[in-house]
């Protein structure tokens, strides 16, 4: 956040790197990205020589990396407190022996993007949006990552001939309106790939409206962050950028300056903050960490509970945990503040909200509701309500949808007026084994 009555403080306050072991390196060098990618950790020893680690300590990160790769930029290692060893900074980036855990309940691909995958590093899953994996490296790979067992696996960027591919499938689905670059990172392309993808996204699939990039960057690197890749992603509006703290120890003179430098470009910013345990699961933190967002110009936008990846056990936290911590932002934070909580669920079936319940119940026209306070209000329904799309009756935007073919997917499509889809059917159900609904419908 740029503070007014700070104008004057030197961006050559940098006291994470002073007290860390690149004090003797110049700022031209620790302020370039390409230096912070070439000399990032890689290996147990090169990190016992930047953080206090015991030999215990080391055999252990060692055998973590012989399942799980590792990479650490010097900007987030200068920011682990040595004396701390449950740093959240350190516990993020360092591996430790609870990735080694693996349980019966852990899979491999949890969201089950491969499955979903309809051209090369592409996820169709919702109906008018996809998932283009465009890059597989990270500058850190995120001890909690969903995509551990991939991220670093194939360095190289996505291929023209694949880029050509994805081009293919967004023409053939028009009904595509959003497309969501990520990774690995889509940042550490450079500026001119990005150009190119972007440039090829506009002119040959006109269908879409919406660029997102999926970065976290701005916390791991924020020297990647610079006013030419801005001035070029400004070319192709609207394009948001959601990136991913999880502690207000994240935040720092540089990160905050990577945040502006988008924000005044007029690029919406949003976070995505994963539920940690002993990392971020209280609900103080939390709410910190909601006001240096929004203070920064970042829409707090979903809080993750854990995926069920390999070597994430140790990270897990309850849903009940992260369900008291939105009872402690509801209500007392700004809206605007408030992230919706989520379980992204095993298999593939998306993003579920998770929330408080504030329904205590409901009569024919009357809701009865709770507030954070739990002060208990009445909400009278009107009695003579019609909607504005009635049976024989739809608006143009209900006719244009009907016009274009398009089925209403989901629970959704049980409020349409057909006869023939009153019941969605769990596939694997078969006639004679469960009692048969009244229909079968085009929903299972």
């Amino acid at each position: 956040m740029t503070d007014v009555c700070d104008e004057e403080r030197s961006r050559d306050a940098l006291p994470h790197k002073e007290r860390s072991g690149w004090r003797d390196v110049p700022l031209e060098d620790w302020r370039d990205w390409h230096w912070q990618m070439r000399h990032r950790i890689t290996s147990a020893e090169d990190l016992a020589r930047i953080v206090p680690i015991t030999p215990v300590e080391q055999r252990t990160i060692e055998r973590a990396l012989d399942r799980f790769r590792f990479a650490l930029t010097p900007y987030y290692a200068s920011l682990i407190d040595p004396r701390d060893p449950q740093c959240p900074i350190r516990q993020q980036a360092i591996p430790g022996a609870g990735e080694l855990a693996i349980t019966s309940y852990d899979i491999e691909d949890p969201l089950n993007e491969e499955g979903d995958t309809v051209a090369p590093g592409m996820t169709h899953r919702y109906p008018d949006r996809v998932l283009w994996v465009i890059m597989h490296e990270c500058a850190m790979l995120c001890r909690h990552c969903t995509r551990k067992r991939k991220v670093g696996e194939r360095p190289a960027p996505i291929s023209e001939n694949q880029l050509d591919t994805g081009l293919g499938y967004l023409n053939d689905h028009p009904e595509i309106r959003d497309v969501l670059l990520s990774g690995g990172d889509p940042f550490l392309l450079s500026d001119d790939r990005l150009d190119g993808i972007l440039s090829r996204i506009r002119c040959e699939a006109p269908s879409v409206e919406i660029i997102r990039f999926g970065s976290r960057l701005p916390v791991t690197m924020p020297q990647r962050i610079t006013p030419k890749l801005v001035a070029m992603l400004r070319k192709y509006h609207p394009v948001y950028v959601n990136t991913h703290f999880n502690v207000p120890e994240e935040f720092t003179v540089e990160s905050e300056a990577a945040l502006a430098l988008m924000a005044d470009a007029g690029i919406p910013l949003g976070n995505q903050t994963v539920l940690q345990r002993g990392v971020n699961d209280c609900w103080a933190l939390m709410r910190t960490l909601m006001h240096r967002l929004t203070a920064n110009r970042v829409r707090p936008y979903y809080i993750y509970q854990c995926d069920l990846a390999e070597g994430l056990e140790h990270f897990r936290t309850t849903v009940a945990k992260g369900i008291e911590i939105m009872e402690h932002l509801r209500g007392h934070i700004s809206g605007l503040a408030v992230p919706t909580f989520v379980v992204d669920a095993p298999g593939g079936g998306g993003k579920i909200p998770v929330h408080p319940n504030y329904v205590v119940t409901q009569h024919e026209h009357k809701f009865v509701l709770r507030n954070f306070e739990g002060r208990i209000v009445a909400y009278e329904e009107p009695k003579d309500y019609t909607g504005m799309c009635t049976e024989g009756s739809p608006c143009r935007y209900c006719r244009e949808v009907t016009r274009g073919g398009e089925d209403t997917v989901g629970v959704a499509g049980l409020f349409d007026d057909d006869p023939e889809n009153i019941a969605l059917v769990p596939s694997g159900i078969e006639a004679g084994e469960e009692e048969e609904p009244a229909s079968a419908g085009k929903g299972a």
